[in-house]
């Protein structure tokens, strides 16, 4: 079957090589140069299961309060005259009740779980390198409440069969021993184990240049639309013409909704940007082994061969890739607090990308109303983690396969109201 991808980042990436193993004539369309260069080119490098959670929770309005008046506080918000917007905010705050975190936190671990076997058998047979580490990722509380309030958290992950560990400080400075400089900051951690780390850009060029044996990958070029005749999605209009396909798979991230709204297909993503710093290493032992997570700021600190990748902060500001001074600042804050002397903040590269957000959480994956269109978008901060795992059972889907999980409940058919 002639199948088109509409994005040619991590997840357009890693649905075009299963579609391809599974005897597809397979085609990406993109309008950058390469591939990974929009939302998957400077992510905060985690490939974290474990620590798949939605945003919305109990509790998270007045989170969000007070983390609106921090001083480097992991929220920002720029209204805009868009409905979108405040469309997107309004059901996100409908699913802050603990049964639709339940719900949710559930849906998205199975996922991401899958995802990182995937990303292991796929490493295994291909021998991909991308400054890829298995050291687990460390959730770290400055403060006990945060260490208390793990109860909820740790119950998903047991349902799951997922292995965590719960540590006071001398545990957390067994794992990461430069924390041992700083322990008066923190009260005790979260660790998973099973969690890894890499470049997912890297990850993505690399994935790209194996698949292109088998993909015939088309940079530059802009999709405007999506051709549907009798009834079924048959192809693309781009900037280069018209492409005819017996199935489309938009992977356009914060750009999918309005591929798909022309044809009925109404997916709340929107796009929360989030920013981070990427600085060469210069004291090792100074430095975080894996990935250190700032629970208080929302800010992840990895280990990515020499170089230190600090991720997080979320703006609410639409379609904007300004440069904020303002968010960098917590970036360099969070880094400098708990490893000091690893790296220089202050020469770092500043880089920013639209997440696409989900409401709810959990990624849209899955068949449309419309026959031959598929989806796979709104992987929001766990692109990278929920990648593979997204691309392979999207690959069954197309296939008429039944998949290895069930993921009847990510497809975009659960926003139909």
């Amino acid at each position: 079957m002639r199948v088109l991808v509409v994005g040619s980042g991590v997840i357009g990436v890693t649905s075009a090589w299963y579609l391809a193993r599974a005897g597809h004539e397979v085609t990406v369309l993109d309008r950058q140069p390469g591939p990974a260069l929009e939302t998957s080119y400077a992510n905060a490098g985690e490939v974290s299961p474990g620590y798949s959670s939605p945003w919305a929770g109990p509790g998270v309005p007045l989170k969000a309060m007070k983390w609106l008046l921090m001083k480097h506080g992991p929220l920002a918000i720029r209204p805009q005259l868009d409905p979108a917007m405040w469309s997107w905010v309004l059901k996100m705050l409908a699913n802050c009740t603990r049964q639709r975190y339940a719900v949710n936190k559930a849906r998205m671990v199975q996922i991401a779980e899958y995802s990182r076997d995937c990303l292991r058998e796929l490493r295994s047979a291909t021998g991909i390198v991308y400054d890829e580490r298995s050291l687990g990722t460390l959730q770290l509380f400055r403060v006990q409440k945060q260490l208390d309030g793990v109860g909820e958290d740790v119950e998903v992950l047991k349902q799951f069969g997922v292995e965590f560990e719960v540590l006071d400080r001398s545990g957390c400075v067994a794992v990461e021993p430069a924390l041992e400089l700083v322990t008066a900051k923190f009260v005790g951690g979260l660790r998973l184990p099973g969690d890894e780390t890499g470049d997912c850009r890297l990850f993505t060029e690399k994935l790209a240049a194996l698949a292109s044996a088998t993909v015939d990958f088309r940079y530059g070029v802009s999709v405007e639309g999506l051709v549907q005749e009798g009834g079924r999605v048959t192809g693309a209009r781009t900037s280069k013409g018209a492409f005819a396909a017996h199935a489309v798979v938009v992977a356009a991230g914060s750009y999918s909704p309005p591929l798909l709204h022309p044809l009925g297909i109404r997916v709340p993503v929107y796009p929360v940007k989030g920013y981070s710093l990427t600085m060469p290493l210069i004291d090792e032992a100074a430095a975080p082994v894996s990935t250190v997570m700032d629970e208080t700021y929302k800010i992840a600190i990895t280990r990515l061969g020499n170089r230190i990748r600090v991720g997080g902060t979320a703006e609410i500001s639409g379609f904007d890739l300004s440069l904020l001074r303002s968010r960098r600042a917590p970036l360099e804050h969070s880094v400098t607090d708990l490893f000091p002397g690893a790296g220089i903040a202050a020469d770092a590269f500043f880089w920013c990308g639209l997440r696409p957000m989900t409401p709810d959480g959990p990624p849209i994956v899955g068949a449309a109303s419309v026959p031959g269109l598929y989806v796979n978008t709104g992987h929001g901060t766990l692109g990278w983690t929920m990648a593979c795992g997204s691309g392979r059972v999207l690959a069954d889907i197309v296939s008429g396969k039944v998949p290895d999980i069930d993921v009847s409940d990510l497809g975009p058919g659960r926003y139909r109201s």
